[in-house]
Order: structure tokens, then C-alpha cells, then sequence
């Protein structure tokens, strides 16, 4: 279907066709090069000390959970308003996801409060996610973490550029997991990255990557070893120099990217606030700088939102859901150990949530027609 108005786009121009070009006359196409400097740039970029490229934000959530050493009878508690790989990255290890509420529906990320209720003996992490790039309460998380001697890792696919008190999240917990997937705020279409700061937990998660093997093919290729031993059950987790070289033009990119999603996402609370006052918006409150990686919206309750969202679509604008809960999942809903308490606010939110498109090249108009047709299909549910 033609959109109107698309739920995403990528803005890929001269750099990367320069870039991909740049990598194939090199004629050296795994690991090496281009990926060495994509994760120096990227972490200077977040102010980590350690940053590993991989193949996507599922292996990075995976090899996180596997460097901190999970496996069975170990529990996680994480949010169930996330994307089904949060929660699969735990099951990956033979731990089990304890899922948690979210703080509030101006607020859709994990409660502290929830936190300190699914804590028990077996619990070893808490994974967090800054949905839609704005912050979960670290301070809170991390004290509680602390209290409780449990690691956080943060699943980081939202957030690349996203602020918390001068700090980039992304760099608060053990390991920080990244997403390029091809809606993201920068893209290579697939791949992700982990950052750390710990050295032991980076050497972990480098040898996770690659087969457990202690050498790469580009280390044997310049003539820094001649063989290689494996000292762990890792896996393929690579990325690939044509994703890195990509990822590098668009990093150079992604300040600019973000500043303009803050802009439509301003616009967007403007004229819903004058035109749709019945929808909700969260994150209105001030917490953080956000890289506003989504918009999502609440319809007001008892809203039909298939039929919205079916109009919606009549009028060219493609819409989105942000998540279905994952204890709604044929896959995790018979699993009762998964849930440890209510999950009150994330059932209300999944039932509302919508997204709305946001991405670079939006021109304000685009986001007028969005907002127009968002009041025509509210009046015409009245």
C-alpha cells in the first residue's frame, strides 16, 4: 500500500552508497576494519568504555544475559510492555522473565515499585527498556539493584543518543544492548551493538560473539595470529563490514535525526492538545532528554482500536502497536511462573496504545494530516 503518511522511514543518501562502495573495493566483507572504527566512534559517541558490534539487538540482549552468567533457576524481572526478544534473551539462557508493571500511563516504563515486588531468592537481574527513548528511574532501579546484589542491563533499542542526568543510557547498567534494525533512529538495516564498562565483562562478551574463538579471521589476515583456540560455547553473533560502514555514516547522523524527531514530536503534543484533547500522550513530564524514538499515543478507554486504526489507514496513515504485552503471547501466556504480580497499568496500556509515524524526513504537514485524521476517526467513534 502507498501511505500518506508511513509509520517509518530511513534517510539514506550519498554517505552510505559512499560507504558500502568504500567496503566492497576493499574486498574484505566479515569483521575487520570498518566494524573496529564503527565501535570507537560508537562509543565515543555514548561515552562507554567498551562497545561490540553484532548482528542485531537479540544477540546483544542474548550474549548480555549469557556474560553475566545466567542459566537455570535464575529469574529476570522485566517489563512485559516491551518487544518479545527482551523477554526471549532471558529464556535463551534457561532463566525465567518475571515480569513487572510499568510506572504509570504518562509514564510507560518498568516501576520500581513493581520491581521490589517480584524480587525473591532466584532473582539475579533486572533487565530495564527506555520505551520510546525516554528513560526508565535508574536512580531508583540502581538503588534497588545495589540492595539486592542483582545486576541491570538495559535493553538500549530505543534510545541511541537518549540522555538520563549528562549520562547516555545505555551506559547505567552491566551491559548496554543496542538496536539498527531498519526503524531506529540510526539503521543498517540489521544489527546492534553492547557497550560496557567493565574490561572482564567486555572480554566475555567478545569471545560470546565469535564461537568462543580467542582470534578473528582479520587478526590471522593482518598477521596478529597465526591460530586460534576456543575457550567457550559462543556463538556467530558478527556483524558484517558492509552494516558497520553503513553505521558509521549514520552515527554522523543521528544528533541531527534526533533533533528533528523532538521537533515533530513537540508539534505532534501542540495539536493533539488542541485538536484530539481526548487522546493521551505520554511522557509529558520532564525526565532526561529523550532521542524520541517513537510516538505513542493512548486512545481513550473503551475505544475500539482496530476500528481506529482501520480508519486510520482509509485516511493513508499507517499506525502501529507498542507492544502487545508479552504474557498475552500464545507462547508465555500459559506459562504462570512468568507473572508474580498484577500487571494492571500495562494491561490498560495495551489496550490502548497506538503509534503514530515519526521519522526525520516528516514534514510538519505530514504530522497536521496525522493529527487531522486522528480527530476525524475520534468524532466519528463518539
Amino acid at each position: 500500500m502507498a501511505w500518506r503518511v508511513p509509520l517509518a522511514d530511513i534517510d539514506f543518501g550519498l554517505e552510505e552508497e559512499q560507504a558500502v562502495l568504500r567496503v566492497v573495493r576493499s574486498r574484505w566483507l566479515s569483521m575487520g576494519e570498518e566494524t573496529q572504527q564503527f565501535e570507537k566512534e560508537f562509543a565515543d559517541f555514548i561515552g562507554a568504555k567498551h562497545a561490540l558490534a553484532v548482528t542485531n539487538a537479540t544477540a546483544a540482549l542474548h550474549m548480555a544475559c549469557m556474560a553475566i552468567g545466567l542459566g537455570e533457576g535464575d529469574e529476570v524481572i522485566l517489563p512485559s510492555l516491551t518487544f518479545v526478544a527482551t523477554a526471549n534473551a532471558v529464556r535463551y539462557t534457561g532463566a525465567t522473565p518475571i515480569f513487572a508493571d510499568i510506572e504509570s500511563e504518562d509514564w510507560l516504563t518498568i516501576s520500581p515499585a513493581s520491581i521490589e515486588k517480584c524480587i525473591t531468592a532466584k532473582t539475579r537481574a533486572i533487565m530495564v527498556v527506555h520505551y520510546a527513548g525516554f528513560a526508565c528511574d535508574m536512580t531508583a532501579i540502581q538503588e534497588i539493584a545495589k540492595r539486592h546484589n542483582l545486576a541491570v542491563l538495559e535493553d538500549s533499542a530505543h534510545t541511541i543518543g537518549s540522555e538520563l542526568n549528562g549520562r547516555k543510557l545505555g551506559t547505567w547498567g552491566a551491559v548496554g544492548c543496542f538496536s539498527f534494525f531498519s526503524n531506529k533512529n540510526m539503521t543498517t538495516g540489521e544489527g546492534g551493538m553492547v557497550t560496557t564498562e567493565d574490561d572482564a565483562l567486555a572480554e566475555k562478551l567478545k569471545v560470546l560473539r565469535s564461537h568462543g574463538m580467542t582470534s578473528l579471521s582479520w587478526d590471522r589476515h593482518k598477521g596478529h595470529a597465526w591460530t586460534y583456540d576456543v575457550v567457550d560455547l559462543g556463538y556467530n553473533y558478527r556483524i558484517d563490514e558492509l552494516r558497520s560502514a553503513i553505521g558509521r555514516a549514520q552515527l554522523k547522523k543521528v544528533g541531527r535525526f534526533n533533533q528533528r524527531r523532538e521537533e515533530l514530536t513537540n508539534l505532534y503534543r501542540e495539536l493533539l492538545s488542541e485538536l484530539a484533547p481526548e487522546v493521551g500522550v505520554p511522557f509529558q513530564a520532564g525526565r532526561g532528554i529523550s532521542c524520541h524514538h517513537i510516538m505513542p499515543v493512548l486512545l481513550p478507554p473503551n475505544t475500539d482500536r482496530v476500528k481506529f486504526m482501520e480508519g486510520m489507514k482509509v485516511e493513508g496513515v499507517q499506525t502501529s502497536i507498542h507492544y502487545p504485552p508479552i504474557h498475552h503471547f500464545q507462547n508465555y501466556s500459559r506459562r504462570t511462573e512468568f507473572l508474580r504480580t498484577g500487571l494492571e497499568i500495562t494491561e490498560d496500556v495495551g489496550r490502548r496504545e497506538v503509534t503514530l509515524p515519526l521519522y526525520p524526513a516528516m514534514q510538519d504537514e505530514d504530522v497536521r494530516i496525522v493529527v487531522s485524521a486522528i480527530q476525524k476517526q475520534i468524532h466519528q467513534m463518539e
